[in-house]
């Protein structure tokens, strides 16, 4: 039945894209590509009528979907013939309505999951965020998940764009599959696109980076502000609310595809005002005793812990607050399974965490890459499931601590962020995860 859907979309997909005609922006990576493609939509939907996946609609039931502008009905058949009838409909009667541009995000899982997305879309714009050690159970190497997702920029039209990030060489390199010209983007100042002094402000911190009188509570994130540059011009940006690299990364992406549609650079830092974090990237989430909670738990892999553990380490703490890190399994890694997770251990040594408490049997490999860079045993703790670590953190913490909670999905760490929130009422608005087919998970 997958396959007869699956197929029946396909079709009804591509005879919709050949009625509209839309453009359509395909964003891939192995880290970064929710994040890129919020951005990119809040960027352009400033100006245009733009359309992007929805929840993590980005793969070949997914991507269609996105297409047609409907939700999944999980397996129900009266929904399903629905769908197939709003798309027949959008092919028989013109909709003036439909987007101009569709933001598509593009998973790869798999090798030939490219080629299949390909055959569904024709993009004009290429968006490759990162290439990282991710679903190494099913391609290998790290080389052929390049190979894979540079897929998506040898497919584009010679009047395309790659807009590819410049501080991976992985990425960089892409260039060289098209005759499409390349936009960079990136911290490197032979980037493109580039940001330049990105300062993460706290609003209850004072000039001398110490906390206001008696002020007691974890630091709280007023906002990330770099300055953005393109063509020899210049402006400010600030994202409030969000923490991390990975934000400004993802705006530098949005940025770009602006300077392809012609937005100047202050309609860009304008609109990217709006820009929200996705769930589970990097949230910030009060948590109970008057902690702080940086919410990373839609996913993992070793080079987006190793970032998200750099941020935790940086965040300013009021005198005798402590740094936790609740770290779950990284899964689909192969043979680097292991080697991964010690390192995410060491990693963690190196940027002063206080309590590292490991979920899942992979995950402790990161207790022991962290006992062996010199964290005391006393201080790392292990648990078999998130929910286990949460109700034991909810007794540990104290006012003022930081916590980050990460995991790969499958490990369900948005349970940790939900035992330990200041309102877990507001669950469902704030954390990934929370629909009906995951209730019961």
């Amino acid at each position: 039945m997958k396959k007869i859907i699956q197929f029946k979309l396909k079709i009804l997909a591509k005879m919709i894209l050949a009625k509209y005609k839309p453009d359509v922006i395909g964003i891939t990576g192995s880290v970064g590509k929710t994040s890129a493609k919020e951005a990119v939509y809040t960027v352009l939907a400033s100006k245009f009528n733009a359309r992007r996946n929805i929840k993590n609609y980005n793969n070949e039931i997914g991507l269609p979907l996105t297409v047609i502008g409907v939700d999944s009905p999980g397996k129900s058949i009266f929904g399903w013939s629905a769908v197939f009838l709003k798309a027949l409909k959008l092919i028989l009667i013109k909709d003036v309505n439909y987007p101009r541009i569709l933001v598509l995000e593009m998973g790869v899982d798999r090798p030939g999951d490219m080629d299949y997305l390909n055959s569904i879309v024709k993009c004009k714009i290429g968006i490759v965020t990162l290439i990282g050690p991710v679903h190494l159970e099913f391609f290998g190497s790290v080389g052929n998940i390049q190979k894979e997702k540079g897929k998506l920029i040898s497919n584009l039209p010679k009047s395309g764009r790659a807009v590819l990030n410049y501080d991976d060489e992985r990425v960089r390199q892409m260039s060289k599959l098209t005759e499409a010209a390349a936009l960079a983007y990136g911290f490197d100042e032979n980037a493109d696109v580039r940001a330049r002094e990105v300062i993460f402000s706290f609003s209850n911190i004072v000039n001398n980076g110490e906390f206001g009188v008696n002020e007691a509570s974890a630091a709280r994130l007023a906002g990330i502000s770099f300055k953005l540059s393109y063509g020899g011009s210049t402006a400010p940006v600030l994202l409030p609310n969000v923490i991390g690299y990975a934000a400004v990364y993802a705006a530098l992406a949005g940025a770009a595809a602006g300077v392809v549609y012609g937005l100047n650079l202050i309609e860009i830092s304008q609109a990217l005002r709006k820009f929200n974090s996705p769930r589970g990237r990097m949230n910030l989430i009060n948590g109970i005793k008057n902690t702080l909670i940086i919410d990373d738990t839609y996913n993992s892999s070793p080079q987006s812990s190793i970032a998200a553990l750099e941020i935790a380490g940086k965040v300013p703490l009021a005198r005798g607050a402590r740094r936790f890190v609740v770290l779950g399994d990284m899964l689909e890694l192969g043979g680097y399974s292991e080697q991964g997770h010690k390192e995410v251990g060491r990693q963690a040594v190196k940027d002063k965490i206080d309590k590292l408490i490991a979920v899942g049997e992979r995950a402790r490999d990161i207790a022991r890459g962290a006992e062996k860079a010199g964290m005391l045993a006393d201080n790392i703790f292990h648990f078999a499931r998130a929910e286990e670590a949460g109700k034991f953190i909810q007794e540990r913490v104290n006012e003022g601590d930081l916590i980050l909670v990460k995991g790969s999905q499958g490990m369900r760490m948005e349970k940790v962020v939900k035992e330990i929130m200041a309102e877990p009422l507001r669950a469902k608005e704030l954390l990934v995860r929370q629909d009906e087919m995951w209730e019961d998970g």
